[in-house]
């Protein structure tokens, strides 16, 4: 199978557990400090995977320069992104406290949640198609790290649609998609960066580490902390731990 369909293949399984998520959240009534809570352990994960995989890996394919560089550029672009998203109304994509409900104005703000994952989803899923490019072979710790902190942002998401009286349909619909959309950005991540050089691809792994940092910061931690309080600390820690293990038991 040539190694752009496994990129494809494996972004569409990190992003498969948006579904698995909104579905557990769909049929169970589950209490929002659970959410929070794992939540909070997602957001360890991720910070974890960035730093071990990500920067780690971006300092040395480029050096300290584009790394830098990226880092900072990837978390400015995101947070400038995030700013027009929450303006349009999707602040509170990830609550799941019911905040995810029609703008002031009064129009839907699907459409902006919508947008907004796919700002959230779509730095994981490059970050994935990019770590096959040397060797051929997927980094298992961020195909984990990644589907482990979807599982919470599709259950918080979902609950968060659900008490604002949003359908089945909207919402299984809306994940499958962006489920379906972070393949093809693992799928491009190979594509696009194959073939550039060394420089190119650190920069790239920076700039998506920079951003997913900028998105725990001010979406996941935000509502971790909502319900969990002086427990988040401590869970963020042990998603921590859990992806650290993972990255040397796989190194």
């Amino acid at each position: 199978m040539p190694v752009s369909i496994q990129a494809g293949l494996w972004g569409l399984l990190s992003g498969s557990a948006l579904l698995l998520g909104a579905g557990a959240a769909w049929v169970a009534n589950i209490p929002q400090r659970v959410i929070a809570a794992v939540m909070a352990f997602g957001s360890g994960v991720l910070i974890s995977a960035l730093s071990f995989e990500l920067m780690e890996e971006a300092i040395q394919r480029g050096g300290f320069i584009a790394t830098a560089l990226g880092f900072l550029g990837g978390a400015l672009v995101y947070t400038l992104a995030n700013v027009a998203v929450s303006k349009a109304g999707g602040k509170h994509r990830k609550r799941s406290g019911g905040q995810q409900k029609a703008s002031d104005s009064g129009g839907d703000n699907g459409l902006a949640i919508a947008i907004g994952a796919l700002l959230d989803g779509i730095p994981e899923s490059i970050v994935i198609g990019v770590s096959l490019i040397e060797g051929g072979a997927v980094s298992m710790v961020a195909v984990i790290a990644v589907f482990l902190s979807n599982v919470p942002e599709g259950l918080s998401s979902a609950a968060g649609m659900r008490k604002a009286g949003k359908s089945a349909a909207y919402i299984f619909g809306l994940w499958a998609g962006i489920a379906l959309i972070s393949g093809l950005a693992a799928w491009l991540g190979y594509v696009v960066f194959a073939g550039l050089g060394d420089a190119v691809v650190a920069a790239t792994q920076a700039v998506a580490a920079g951003a997913i940092l900028a998105m725990i910061a001010d979406t996941m931690i935000p509502e971790a902390f909502e319900a969990t309080h002086d427990y988040a600390g401590f869970i963020t820690v042990a998603g921590f731990l859990a992806a650290f293990t993972l990255s040397k038991m796989g190194g």
